[in-house]
């Protein structure tokens, strides 16, 4: 039995008993779901399997003591196919206990669900973008990039997990000054000339440098203007493949790259899509025209002051191309935008919801924006090509991808973290990653060892599961359904790392007390078989979890 089946079967008792209540005279009203009958693991195993506060919730709508109500859904429940007993505790809990077949019987169910355990259709039908890194392509990705690449596409991994259609979009922030101090930066560098001021350092310059001379030989010998456009273009060109290559060896893929540019591009009709941006928010009637600018009145959606949207001289302000941005994703379909933007980005939290409100969608059910807070790495060394910054692809060396995705995907967002790389770089249980990889490697260690002396899974009897470490870790393996929906709705997939610690924890006791293979010369039974059952079912948890947050399931270590 799920807690899905448990929560069903509350859910009819409490509907017939509400129908009782209305028979007999009473008005009540009240409207509920089986989704909304929360089930809990007790923290004390003595109490049962699972724990409902429901009757406390229905005392007020229908009028009565809270244990009185709780009593009687406990002596319905106590009539369930799979329920062992049914108590009432304190004010009004009901403590439910399964038993053993019904709760072991979820073992089978997960082995042939495979990795379509845990996914749900919790957020079918949602089609969301989901923004981020979206760093400058004027240099290599660094340690604030990296967080935002393993979390965002952690989010992502939930998000699908729990049924939604995303994407996953880069947006190329390849217009403006900084382009221009960038190919000036190169040029200069590839005539053997001092950076410029406010041009970038770094030794990756020179870099590109040597590259572009590469590419175009005669680049020194072009007019200045012209030798810069080609030097910016072309350094352009192989940063940004750089970062793209990046994340992809980090695992992060995007499905969407938009350049800014293209929202700057003239179309047919002489037309911009920044120039239609502010044309749609006049649209909308929250556009307005004052001291030769154009404006935009954010202010009606809470921002704290309105924006220019078009400067006096008739130049766009970076806000036009935020807005030209947010039309454009929801003219490709996406009803829901996600990003996730760093911590020194606070300030785009009320303007981009603002500027939803403007387009006309709800701020407060359209538009999602995350701040994720700084990290930082205890003994890191600066990039030598970069001068002054921490790089991904230096860390990822350093590190490993599981160790450095693992352990900034199992922090929320808004938490300032820093990593021990000490403790990253350890091949024991104090090491979370190394820790939950290692119970999946002994999952698959007992598979090559049972199939080596004849265990397998040809019977299946879940009620001889009855030991307590079992019950633990069939209880932890029902959750895990519920932890992945969780965390999709919340966009926080440490969740899913926080809960394959724990359950690496339960196997690892389990393991240690309850064996798959037979000792000395004990004939193999359905015990050993069941228990194999249960142990490739913790594995295909493990693997899937893992999966989550964009880490490998090793079956050695």
């Amino acid at each position: 039995m799920t807690p899905d089946d448990l929560s069903r079967a509350l859910f009819d008792l409490v509907t017939a008993m509400v129908e009782r209540r209305r028979q007999a005279g009473a008005e009540v009203e009240l409207s509920l779901s089986p989704e909304q009958i929360v089930l809990e693991r007790p923290k004390n195993r003595d109490h049962g399997d699972w724990a409902s506060n429901i009757a406390m919730r229905l005392a007020k709508p229908l009028g009565s003591n809270p244990r009185e109500i709780a009593t009687e859904l406990a002596a319905g429940l106590a009539g369930v196919d799979g329920v062992t007993s049914a108590e009432v505790a304190g004010p009004g809990f009901i403590n439910v206990r399964l038993d053993a077949a019904a709760a072991g019987a979820l073992a089978k169910t997960i082995v042939d669900a495979g990795a379509a355990y845990g996914r749900t259709d919790k957020l079918a039908g949602e089609r969301i973008n989901l923004e981020f890194v979206s760093a400058n392509p004027t240099g290599p990705l660094h340690i604030g990039h990296t967080r935002w690449a393993a979390l965002g596409d952690a989010i992502s991994r939930v998000l699908r997990a729990a049924g939604a259609d995303v994407a996953n979009e880069y947006y190329i922030n390849d217009a403006g000054n900084q382009m221009d101090n960038f190919g000036l930066s190169v040029l200069a560098a590839a005539k053997g000339e001092p950076t410029p001021e406010g041009g970038y350092p770094g030794s990756y310059i020179a870099d590109l440098a040597t590259r572009v001379l590469e590419r175009e030989p005669n680049l020194l010998a072009l007019a200045d203007d012209i030798a810069m456009h080609t030097a910016k273009e072309i350094a352009y060109e192989l940063q940004l493949g750089e970062i793209r290559e990046s994340l992809e060896r980090f695992n992060v893929h995007f499905d969407v790259w938009t350049s800014e540019r293209r929202l700057h591009a003239k179309h047919d009709d002489g037309l911009s899509d920044v120039d239609t941006a502010v044309e749609r928010l006049r649209a909308q009637g929250h556009v307005y025209d004052e001291d030769d600018a154009v404006w935009v009145r954010t202010t009606d959606f809470g921002d704290d002051k309105d924006r220019v949207i078009r400067r006096g001289n008739g130049v766009y302000t970076y806000f036009a191309a935020d807005a030209a941005y947010y039309l454009d994703k929801g003219d490709r379909g996406f009803g829901h935008k996600i990003y996730l933007l760093g911590a020194d980005h606070h300030g785009y939290v009320h303007r981009l919801k603002a500027l939803a409100g403007a387009a006309g969608d709800d701020p407060e059910r359209d538009i999602e924006v995350l701040i994720g807070q700084l990290v930082s790495i205890n003994g890191a060394k600066l990039s030598k090509r970069a001068g002054n910054i921490i790089e991904l692809d230096d860390l990822q060396a350093w590190l490993g991808t599981d160790a450095l995705r693992y352990t900034l995907a199992r922090y929320p967002a808004d938490s300032p973290l820093t990593i021990d790389p000490e403790i990253l770089t350890r091949r024991t249980n104090d090491n979370p990653v190394f820790y939950v990889q290692y119970a999946h490697a002994r999952t698959s260690a007992v598979d090559r060892n049972a199939a080596s002396v004849g265990v397998d899974r040809s019977s299946f009897a879940p009620e001889l599961l009855e030991h307590e470490t079992e019950s633990a870790l069939l209880g932890a393996l029902q959750e895990f359904p519920r932890i992945v929906a969780q965390a999709a709705e919340l966009r926080e997939p440490h969740r899913v790392a926080r809960y394959i610690e724990e359950l690496a924890g339960l196997y690892h006791r389990w393991y240690d007390n309850c064996r798959v293979l037979p000792l000395g010369e004990e004939p193999i039974g359905d015990l050993h078989r069941t228990r194999l059952w249960l142990n490739d079912a913790t594995g295909q948890v493990l693997r899937n979890g893992l999966d989550l947050v964009g880490v490998s399931a090793p079956e050695r270590m």
